[in-house]
């Protein structure tokens, strides 16, 4: 594994989505991407209230009821990353006509479906 990314060695190491020594997305849609802060920033002010709730002592059902909202929002940002990451760097690896570049590229979909999209 690498970087704490949970994708393996093998798959990083051809993925579309490294144009040079850094690894960015091949194109990142504006609109999903301001999308996407505005629900990060939503979700960091409800984890600041998780942390009031649990040093007020919180009744604890209340407190597993915002975990799970907090859950549900980071999903929603998951399944937009996915979307870009579908329209953008997957297409590009599975149309380049690289063999490897394609398979490294359906890899990497299966472990994100698999392991991190449940």
């Amino acid at each position: 594994m690498t970087g704490g990314s949970g994708i393996s060695d093998k798959i990083l190491a051809r993925c579309a989505c490294m144009p040079g020594s850094g690894r960015k997305a091949v194109r990142v849609d504006p609109e999903l991407k301001e999308a996407n802060g505005k629900r990060l920033r939503r979700i960091e002010g409800q984890v600041r209230g998780l942390e009031r709730m649990v040093e007020e002592d919180r009744y604890c059902a209340d407190i597993i009821v915002q975990i799970a909202s907090v859950q549900e929002a980071l999903r929603g940002v998951a399944k937009n990353l996915m979307k870009n990451h579908l329209r953008n760097c997957a297409t590009k690896a599975l149309t380049s006509g690289k063999a490897k570049e394609a398979e490294a590229m359906y890899d990497e979909l299966l472990e994100l479906i698999y392991t991190h999209l449940r």
